[in-house]
């Protein structure tokens, strides 16, 4: 099949000839992931979408597409506006367009390995208003009209050394064991990709970008555990490093070991689990403690050794962008630099810097206008050159067994409008103002946000996208459950106390629709600051990230005294750590971008 068109009729013919008056299609998988793997791509399968996140709604006569802030310009480019309606969330759920749309008696399907329990609660209730009915379907009908659908990745699952991860997977799951106890439950549901990574100390290649195996995992009150993953992704390292106190399963036998904790008590993530989970559980007569998964927080604080591994993989990183940053301030104003041949350039310089084992996201490599797009995504039919006089955006990062990078910088080619000064300074300023800042122990991220937004706001400007999501150790770039975002934003995590140990990322910007975009970003670790005389434990930020920023942007003028100072020791830490791995003339070009204001 070949248009978006032809892909949505045969959907409905789908629907048709299974009884449904509609059906639901978010962008996940049976983890509730926000990256999938090819086989779970139906959303960009049925409407050409190729954000990371959003999800439709198709009904006999209409169809509507929904998505946050960051994918309002994005989605207009990619899917057709005379198929699919396109609404914005939060503002308008699915569940409040259902009970809008659907039609009054109607049987509306959903997957429930591709939703919560809780979704579909919601979306019950919205559906009983119009005497229609939510149905959950024995297969998938997508999956029915997706003739050429990829099989999932088949990829062996790595051991993931302790000289990395700094805990043995028995010492994690021993203390899941203790927190069992604490809940009296005998067992507890992994079922997140980066969860049963974590926990047993594995990596995967199931998922562009984020190394996570498809699995899912039962930890027991004793320590031990099953992991549920198809057995030819085994190997004997593998088998090995997971020991006597690992059972391994196919991981289409998970659904039917359910079925074993009947009167049991059993811990289940609302948030992390789907809705089929929680009803195999319940048709079992299990009890269900609904707790968050045992792994999240201690994953989120990362330990000793995963703090020391993520600097040393942020400082080849960081030279790897210093390098790719000096061949562009020489290559992009002779012309003949495009967004794609620059993204490809940058991550030539990340293999040659050592140990890369995929990019962390697909690069964000934004030109002129297409930088004003939150998440976009270069392909050949929108590459653009990069020209003179206008602004570059580089959203980009690295997955090393040492760490997860994820790093932004703005390049102005050629010279900037005063305009663009401005409005980068207060980017700059609102950056600054998050990683000086110090607050009390159990802060929230959410109370941060508006430190990021001040300036800007100042000047009746803002943003459409959080200013900082956790980040995992050569994990998920986006990793909760921490993150700083605006109260009621719909994103979650802006409401996790930070936690000395968690990273985050710190990326204030502005977006001008039609002309470019900015966002400068670095991580940051939440640590302990010691004040003479203070009366609580007050924490604060230690930045991890190293290159230089974009002096011929910056409106000095704008910056306070202690701005500038930031601006200048930051400098001169990037020229400490990233200065010794250059030489010649990329060395003698970071020393000039380096100097004090």
């Amino acid at each position: 099949m070949s248009t978006y068109e032809d892909r949505l009729n045969a959907l409905r013919e789908q629907l048709k000839a299974d009884r449904l008056d509609g059906f639901v299609v978010p962008l996940t998988d049976e983890h509730m992931s926000e990256y999938v793997g090819s086989y779970a791509q139906r959303l960009a399968w049925l409407t050409g979408f190729q954000g990371s996140a959003g999800s439709a709604v198709v009904l006999p006569e209409e169809a509507a597409i929904f998505v946050d802030g960051r994918y309002t310009l994005q989605v207009r480019d990619q899917v057709d506006g005379n198929f699919w309606s396109y609404q914005s969330v939060p503002q308008t759920s699915i569940a409040d367009w259902l009970k809008e749309h659907a039609p009054s008696g109607g049987r509306i399907g959903y997957d429930p390995w591709l939703h919560t329990r809780d979704w579909v609660n919601k979306a019950k209730e919205a559906l009983a208003d119009k005497g229609a009915e939510l149905v959950a379907v024995g297969r998938n009908p997508i999956d029915q009209v997706w003739a050429d659908r990829p099989e999932p990745s088949r990829a062996r699952l790595i051991v993931h050394p302790d000289a990395y991860a700094g805990e043995s997977s028995a010492a994690k799951r021993q203390k899941m064991a203790d927190w069992l106890k604490e809940q009296k439950a005998d067992a507890a549901v992994l079922a997140a990709l980066d969860s049963t990574a974590w926990t047993f100390n594995v990596r995967g290649k199931d998922v562009d970008r984020t190394p996570v195996a498809l699995s899912f995992a039962l930890v027991r009150d004793d320590g031990t555990a099953d992991l549920f993953v198809a057995s030819e992704k085994i190997g004997d390292d593998v088998r090995q490093h997971l020991g006597n106190g690992v059972r391994i399963h196919e991981r289409s036998a998970f659904e039917g070991a359910l079925a074993e904790f009947a009167g049991k008590t059993i811990a289940v993530d609302p948030e992390r689990s789907v809705a089929a989970i929680f009803e195999a559980l319940d048709k079992a007569g299990a009890h269900i403690v609904p707790r968050r998964d045992p792994a999240v927080l201690p994953k989120a604080i990362k330990n000793p050794v995963e703090i020391s591994g993520h600097r040393a993989a942020q400082a080849r990183d960081g030279a790897a962008l210093s390098r790719f940053l000096h061949w562009l301030s020489i290559e992009a104003p002779k012309g003949g630099v495009d967004e794609l041949s620059a993204a490809a350039k940058l991550q030539e310089f990340r293999q040659q810097g050592g140990d890369l084992r995929d990019l962390s996201f697909d690069t964000i490599s934004g030109a002129g206008p297409n930088g004003a797009v939150v998440h976009y995504r270069v392909s050949d039919e929108t590459n653009r050159p990069l020209e003179m006089d206008q602004i570059y955006l580089v959203d980009s990062g690295g997955q090393y067994p040492d760490g997860t990078t994820d790093v932004t910088r703005t390049v102005i080619v050629g010279t900037p409008t005063a305009e663009m000064k401005d409005r980068f300074t207060r980017v700059l300023q609102g950056h600054i103002a998050v990683a000086r800042a110090v607050f009390p122990e159990g802060t929230r991220g959410g109370q941060l946000d508006s430190f990021a937004r001040q300036f800007l706001w100042n000047a009746g400007l803002d943003y459409a996208h959080g200013t900082g999501h956790g980040v995992g150790s050569f994990l998920a770039v986006h990793e909760g459950p921490q993150r700083i975002a605006p109260p009621n934003s719909g994103q979650a995590g802006g409401d996790e106390p930070l936690q000395p140990g968690m990273f985050l990322s710190n990326e204030p910007g502005y977006y001008k629709t039609g002309e470019y975009g900015m966002r400068v970003e670095n991580l940051v670790l939440v640590v302990e600051v010691e004040i003479e005389g203070a009366e609580k434990k007050m924490l604060g930020f230690e930045t991890l990230t190293f290159a230089p920023i974009e002096r011929r942007l910056i409106d000095t003028g704008l910056l306070s005294a202690d701005e500038r100072k930031w601006v200048d020791d930051y400098h001169a830490q990037v020229l400490a750590i990233v200065g010794p791995q250059l030489e010649g003339e990329a060395r003698a070009w970071l020393e000039r971008q380096c100097a004090p204001l």
